[in-house]
Formats: C-alpha cells, structure tokens, sequence
C-alpha cells in the first residue's frame, strides 16, 4: 500500500510525510513546486513534481504507484489575499481538487483525507465551534474549502471512496527534530511573522485590528502544533481503514489565544522587544474562532503532546534560526 501526499513539499504535508514514513509507510508526494521545497521532503519518500489538477497525470500516477489513500493538503490558504484574488482560491482549491477527487476514483483510492478549515465556520463567538455548528465561511478561501468538502461527501455517496476532512484552526510550530517547518519567506502566519522580527528578519509586526469584541481587542485563535495535527491525519487514516466510515472533525486543541498574548510569548521566549505596529483590521477575519475539541479526541483518541504556546513559539524560532543558517 502507497499514500499519496499532495503539497507534500509545503509547511503541513512535509510533516505529514515525516510521520508516513518515520512509520515506514510507503510514501508519494505530488508537489508543482510553486510553493513548496524539494529539500524539504524526506529522502524516504519519492517526490513527483506535478500539478494536481492533471487529472489524466495524477490517474497514471495513482495505479503506477498502487496508491490507496491520498492526503490532500495541495492549495492556496491567505485568507484577505482570496478576498482580493476568490478566482485564484476557487481555481487552486475547488477545481484543482475536483480534478484530483476524479483522478482518486478512476484510480480506485479507497481513502482521502482532506486539509480543511475552520475558515469554514466563518463569524462565531468567544465560545468553542462544534463540528455541528451552522457552516457561513466569511471569504473565497473558506467557501473554497466547504465546497471541496461538499464535493468529498457527493463522491463518497457516489462512488463509495470512504473519505476524513479535519478543519485546522491556527497551524504553527516546527519538527522538534528541526527537518522541516514553515519555510516560505512570504508567509502570514502570526507566530511564523513574530519570530520573523524577533530574529531581525522582518523590521516590524503589524496587528491587525484592536477593536474586535474580545477581551484584548485583538482577534483570538486556538494554535495548534504542526506535528499534533499531522499525528491527527495519522490517527484518521488508521480510523478510515477499521471503520470504513467518513469523518468530519474539528482539528484544535480547544482554547485560544489572543494576538497580543502570542506577541507577549514571542517576545518573552525571545528576549527580544520587537517593534509591533497596530494597523487597520483584515478583510475576512473573524473576532475569535476555537475549536470544540471533544470529537476528535473521542473519536480518534488524540492526546496532543505539544499544546503548549511557549512549546510552540520556541520551536519556530528555532526553526527560524535554522532557515537563517541554511539560507546564508
């Protein structure tokens, strides 16, 4: 048995292929590069360099290599740049994996994961969102999403393809054993951006919005380690195969942080006061967004080894020191 990752060369799917084959699982990575790294996929794995929305590509592929379950993190995720570009998020994300949910059933793929969002739930309150709660994405990239996991549920009724979707809220942190982490020298994310200033990367650390209704006035997210989440994608790929049903479950640890508590933990795991400018807010956020937790640690028996804020900042400043050598 082979696993196809898609985007396998980019921050999640490098780790996601760490853990495949740290347990010795035959592992493909399909990754067009535009992103991603080829060094930043394990030399136990075999990398493909491919666009997903091939479909005729991705079906030679999938019998070539005997492939029975797919891992599908391949996509576009900046929330305000879908705002100002939904043609880019609805190309990259619902077509292309259009075609690549028709490649997996041409080539019999019995089983697919996909990399959703809690973008899906769009505006919530302060309180954890259940996997029940009302669907109303607030940008392209999250009805992007919802619409891919529409799609999954149509084929598997369909077609019979038994497929798990985990809505990621706010991915950070790096390998602890430092081979891979987030590598784009453009990215977005928060703590990837602090440590970024912290380290002399970047000059300054814009937040944006102080007058969201949270108790700080700054937006609230629950950080989820990378390597947590991947070992959820692990322990859902080992649920599908026994149950042989389709899951849907929110992938968070269950409590959140404001942006200027993560900027405190940044400067304090630091020891660096960085300069932090206060700008307007960003289109399509929303005040706060934690994910209700229960489901997947019942239904999957997750039991994170990494929920802790400091734990995480400091693993990508390290990664981030890291980046700085190599790139010398």
């Amino acid at each position: 048995m082979a696993v196809l990752v898609t985007g396998g060369a980019g921050y999640i799917g490098s780790h996601m292929v760490l853990n495949l084959v740290d347990a010795g699982v035959e592992t493909i990575v399909l990754d067009s590069l535009v992103t991603g790294f080829d060094w930043a996929v394990d030399d136990r794995a075999r990398l493909v360099e491919g666009n997903i929305e091939d479909t005729g590509f991705v079906t030679d592929l999938i019998k070539a290599e005997k492939i029975e379950e797919i891992v599908h993190f391949a996509g576009s995720i900046i929330v305000p740049e879908s705002v100002e570009n939904p043609l880019k998020y609805y190309a990259n994300n619902t077509c292309a994996s259009r075609n690549l949910i028709e490649a997996a059933v041409l080539g019999g793929v019995e089983r697919f994961v996909f990399s959703s969002t809690a973008a899906v739930y769009g505006m919530t309150g302060l309180e954890p969102v259940s996997e029940d709660m009302p669907l109303n994405p607030m940008s392209p990239y999250g009805r992007s999403k919802l619409m891919t996991e529409q799609m999954l549920g149509d084929v598997a009724a369909a077609h019979g393809m038994i497929y798990g979707v985990l809505r990621y809220f706010n991915v950070a942190g790096a390998d602890p054993k430092k081979r891979s982490g987030q590598s784009t020298k453009a990215a977005t994310h928060l703590i990837k951006v602090a440590a970024q200033v912290a380290l002399g990367t970047r000059d300054h650390l814009d937040v944006y919005g102080t007058d969201y209704p949270t108790p700080d006035g700054t937006c609230i997210r629950d950080y989820i380690h990378v390597s947590d989440l991947v070992e959820a994608h692990a322990l859902l790929l080992e649920k599908l195969r026994k149950d042989k049903q389709s899951l849907t479950l929110n992938c968070g640890y269950g409590h959140g942080f404001s942006v200027r508590e993560v900027v405190d933990m940044v400067k304090k795991v630091s020891g660096v006061d960085f300069e932090v400018r206060e700008t307007a807010r960003r289109a399509g956020d929303p005040p706060a967004i934690v994910a209700g937790a229960d489901r997947i640690r019942r239904e999957l028996d997750w039991q994170p080894r990494h929920d802790d804020l400091s734990r995480i900042v400091r693993s990508a400043l390290e990664w981030e020191s890291y980046l700085r050598t190599r790139n010398r």
